[in-house]
């Protein structure tokens, strides 16, 4: 009784009130809560856009759509805003992801395809589900990926699954786990780290953070799998990264309208250039060597 949406007889009451025999009873229900999401003006890295699809460079700290505890802020609402509302983007699949085809996980960033139309949606989720979109993931690595031979480049081919311990974190300790492939190369080691390039034949959950934290070579950044707050070379502390080194760099397809396969660069943020340059000083890495080495995905 107290906001006002229960009356007596047309009139408020306290919420001690004894109701008499004959008083009508009058119940306001508050609206109903809208199950979209409401758009918001945050601006948008777009790399590509047509009639039918938008392709992001999605920044580092930015959820894909609403999920438990995170209502604002999302990639959804900022393509709402963009495109103008739902009719800008495609209608399949829940409410909470209109466009949304597949994500990146909260701290890593990159491209993200969308769709705009249902029929790009569904030739895209298609795509993906035939394993026909190609991925490549920049990330730096504690370790070498492969120390015990020395090989600059492998295979990952681990099952994963959800830990039953720690619901948030995926595991590849599990005979239940879905199956999973990480192909990887590396592109330069700076002191007792490794840059690498990782394809992703498969799109499980937390994939390459899993499957690199399960060889012992978490992703810098990636408190969630086993890598520091903050790295140390040395005696030096380095500054935090405040995100996880892992970004979607480069992705491949074929166009849902014309068939003709497309492909997309999301150039290496700055702040991941940085971290390296500063990584290098302090192991003492010729910086011209790490330049090289980024130089395709800059």
């Amino acid at each position: 009784m107290d906001d006002g949406r229960v009356l007596v007889d047309g009139a408020p009451q306290k919420p001690s009130h004894r109701i008499a025999l004959g008083e009508t009873i009058t119940i306001g229900f508050p609206p109903a809560s809208s199950s979209g999401v409401e758009p918001e003006p945050i601006p948008l890295d777009v790399l590509h856009e047509d009639e039918d699809i938008v392709v992001i460079n999605k920044p580092p700290g930015m959820i894909v759509h609403p999920g438990a505890g995170a209502e604002h802020g999302t990639l959804v609402a900022a393509l709402l805003h963009r495109f103008g509302g739902p009719s800008g983007l495609s209608s399949v699949g829940s409410p909470l992801r209109p466009g949304i085809v597949h994500r990146l996980d909260k701290e890593t960033s990159g491209a993200v395809v969308v769709a705009r139309s249902d029929a790009a949606h569904a030739a895209l989720a298609s795509a993906f589900s035939n394993r026909l979109v190609a991925k490549k993931y920049i990330a730096l690595l504690h370790g070498r990926p492969d120390a015990k031979t020395g090989r600059e480049s492998g295979r990952i081919e681990l099952p994963i699954a959800r830990d039953l311990h720690r619901r948030s974190r995926m595991t590849t300790r599990r005979r239940e786990g879905r199956e999973a492939r990480t192909d990887w190369r590396a592109l330069a080691h700076i002191g007792n780290y490794t840059l690498v390039e990782a394809d992703l034949h498969t799109g499980r959950t937390h994939q390459i953070r899993v499957h690199f934290s399960a060889l012992g070579c978490p992703v810098v950044g990636d408190t969630v799998y086993g890598a520091p707050r903050e790295e140390r070379v040395g005696k030096q502390l380095l500054p935090p990264l405040g995100r996880n080194f892992l970004h979607a760099a480069w992705i491949a397809f074929d166009h849902p309208r014309t068939n003709h396969r497309v492909e997309f660069r999301a150039p290496l943020p700055a702040e991941l250039v940085d971290y390296l340059h500063t990584l290098g000083r302090a192991a003492e890495t010729p910086l011209n060597m790490i330049d090289a080495a980024v130089s395709a995905y800059l």
